[in-house]
């Protein structure tokens, strides 16, 4: 299950004897909501050493409330490393981590579960569930929490499940086996899993590999309304152009280092992308919103 959901949610659903068991039967306090602007993840000094090779050296950033932060650069830059670091799911070899104003070791499973949702690059399950009950796991971590109404019948989880189907569009399937969906599909559902967490910080490694053009359109604009609504969100994305269009800031990676952090239009600049990515890169303003517009340099055809 880990390998699908991240280290945060266990379980198959909120307040069930499973879920119980596993995040144990203290009340935990619900968090409360951070101000706009509020540090909901922040690395300092950040190194990582995997394999015998260097991946990131000396990494500064952080990622608040209300804002879509993007992750980009080539492969190998570092970018799902720093992911997985952000997220608590990767000690760092030097630097710091902290999640909520505290070191991330600070925070146990279940509390980090309550802070921040994770959607991971790869979606593997081993048991045929029902797409519903795959989403239902994201609210196992608010099983035990002092919010929790002990004479509801589960009609929150049910609320948060129904509309993180409906955001993702995945209620048509919400009763077919996770394992007979499509790639995409899996992609959707993992997400809705995410979101039906509502954390106030959602951290999604390239959401939108697996999809066509209209749900990639989806992922991004759901980044957006979670910004709105004062959640952070931090996204891992290879298309410039989505970056561009939806991210509040964005982090250009190269060689285990951020090469450029800010807004879309000051850091997508030609020359800066044109090095990094070791091809060169035209940068434009879209004729409507003057929006940065990348396009590779191509050869001529015929």
């Amino acid at each position: 299950m880990i390998g699908l959901f991240g280290s945060g949610a266990v379980g198959s659903r909120a307040g069930s004897g499973v879920g119980s068991r596993v995040l144990g039967t203290r009340r935990r306090r619900v968090p409360a909501r951070p101000a706009p602007g509020t540090v909901l993840a922040e690395a300092r000094g950040l190194r990582v050493r995997l394999g015998g090779r260097e991946i990131l050296r000396g990494v500064d950033l952080s990622a608040r409330a209300g804002e879509v932060l993007a992750l980009v650069g080539p492969n190998g830059a570092g970018k799902s490393t720093l992911f997985a670091a952000l997220a608590a799911d990767l000690t760092p070899d030097a630097g710091t981590v902290c999640l909520a104003g505290r070191p991330a070791a600070d925070w146990s499973a279940p509390e980090l579960a309550l802070r921040r949702a994770v959607l991971p690059q790869s979606t593997a399950l081993s048991f045929p569930f029902p797409v519903q009950d795959v989403v239902r796991m994201g609210r196992a971590p608010w099983a035990g929490t002092v919010r929790e109404d002990p004479h509801d019948s589960g009609a929150e989880d049910d609320t948060a499940v129904a509309e993180a189907l409906a955001a993702t569009e995945t209620t048509a399937f919400a009763h077919r086996p996770f394992s007979a969906l499509s790639g995409g599909e899996r992609a959707r559902v993992a997400l809705a899993r995410a979101l039906a967490q509502r954390t106030p910080l959602l951290l999604l490694d390239e959401p939108t590999a697996a999809l066509d053009l209209r749900h990639q359109e989806l992922v991004l604009r759901i980044c957006r309304e979670r910004a709105a609504a004062g959640d952070g969100v931090v996204v891992v994305l290879h298309d410039l152009g989505l970056a561009a269009a939806y991210a509040d800031r964005v982090a250009v990676l190269h060689e285990g280092r951020v090469a450029a952090d800010g807004p879309p239009e000051e850091v997508l600049r030609d020359e800066l992308l044109t090095r990094v990515y070791r091809h060169p890169v035209e940068v434009f303003p879209h004729p409507r919103d003057a929006s940065p517009v990348i396009l590779p340099h191509r050869p001529a055809r015929g």
